[in-house]
């Protein structure tokens, strides 16, 4: 199913159901706001749209998984899954997946995941998406007795019932890791808050842990590009990831401005090869982007790699230019220097934990999606992309390989 599908159907059959749930829940005496065991055990994480999530939602995990002594279990859209490889912070065995490619695959594995929760003895679940309404049902009906996610308050347009033991305010003005940290906090909390969570989170809580990776990985990636580019020798590697994915395709820079981009970079450095990296659907898009700049050191390397290579490859790049998606975030578990371009989005809610740069033209209507609105936007002419200036990007990179560093 396509993004604006899934959107109306959460809305149009999400929000009766929710209803529906919460009308029967009070009329059976149960109370939604009663939090259950005081010290979790068995805690499961539910983010089904974004693969950049898993990874800005570690912190969370990890600080659940050492403060309650938990076992950490996690529900999410099957084609992300992959994701959640990066930092394995959740046992394999322990993740559960659900396909989304049509109406009865969605309703079997739902029916599945209500089955494999109660098998689990789980006994707390934690929402981390902002305000869908599919996710509050699974919330509600997977048997969980503490039950932790975002509740409107006084917001319009926001409802999804009253199906939480804990209501958390989602807050827009702070990083989108924090609110994931601050559910953890209500499950913490040793009396009842209203609104959850009052607490301070700082910047020290939202270090990501950075894993060992295998010398036979790198050195095998390595050799794969290595036949790509014949003369890589000592040629350093500069990724450019053009692509983004169809849940908001206006977090798009222009191909011209990326082969204008590639283009400056190829003639200012010539001790630098660039790949184009992206999933093997993004292949024949990279390579319109390779034939329009044309250069024997520009190689479209998408679809060469697993997801679960990325990091292999990270580890050997001098540094990537991306926009808003998926690769900013897996990059932050290395120590590969990433320059991120936003426009829809902000920084400074979704900018990535690792060492990155955030550019953004900061244009009046910037950002324009929101949990408020589902991240859908009527803008249908991304200016905000289109105004970061080649030349601005450049200059960034040019700090990055002119300046100190191996």
């Amino acid at each position: 199913m396509n993004v604006d599908t899934m959107r109306a159907i959460d809305r149009w059959v999400g929000i009766p159901l929710c209803f529906l749930l919460t009308l029967v829940g009070r009329l059976a005496g149960r109370r939604s706001d009663r939090p259950g065991p005081a010290r979790p055990t068995r805690v499961l994480f539910i983010e089904l749209s974004e693969m950049g999530s898993t990874i800005l939602a570690d912190p969370a995990m990890r600080k659940a998984r050492d403060h309650f002594e938990a076992e950490l279990f996690f529900v999410i859209f099957q084609r992300n899954a992959a994701s959640l490889d990066f930092l394995g912070t959740v046992a394999p065995a322990n993740i559960f997946t659900i396909r989304a490619d049509s109406l009865v695959s969605l309703a079997t594995d739902t029916l599945a995941f209500l089955a494999w929760t109660r098998r689990r003895g789980i006994d707390t679940v934690i929402d981390l998406e902002l305000f869908s309404r599919f996710t509050a049902l699974l919330t509600g009906l997977c048997g969980a007795a503490n039950r932790v996610g975002f509740h409107r308050f006084h917001n319009e347009g926001l409802y999804r019932g009253a199906l939480l033991t804990h209501r958390v305010a989602y807050n827009p003005h702070i990083h989108i890791a924090k609110n994931f940290v601050a559910l953890v906090n209500a499950l913490a909390s040793r009396a009842p808050e209203l609104p959850y969570s009052k607490t301070v989170i700082g910047d020290a809580e939202l270090v990501l842990t950075r894993p060992t990776l295998p010398a036979a990985a790198v050195a095998a990636m390595r050799h794969r590009v290595a036949q790509l580019v014949p003369e890589l020798g000592g040629h350093r590697i500069v990724l450019l990831n053009p692509n983004a994915s169809e849940l908001l395709p206006q977090r798009r820079w222009p191909h011209g401005h990326f082969a204008a981009l590639a283009t400056a970079i190829l003639e200012r450095w010539p001790d630098v090869v660039i790949l184009l990296t992206g999933a093997p659907e993004e292949a024949a898009e990279a390579e319109q982007l390779r034939a329009r700049v044309d250069h024997p050191r520009l190689v479209n390397f998408a679809g060469r790699q697993q997801l679960n290579e990325l990091p292999a490859l990270y580890a050997q790049a001098a540094l990537m230019v991306t926009n808003d998606s998926g690769p900013g975030h897996f990059a932050a578990i290395t120590t590969m220097p990433t320059i991120v371009l936003f426009g829809p989005e902000t920084p400074a809610l979704y900018g990535p934990l690792g060492n990155t740069r955030s550019l953004t033209a900061g244009l009046a209507c910037s950002p324009c999606v929101s949990a408020a609105n589902h991240r859908k936007t009527a803008c249908r002419d991304p200016v905000c992309m289109r105004a970061i200036a080649p030349e601005t990007v450049l200059a960034a990179v040019a700090e990055v390989l002119d300046g100190p560093g191996p």
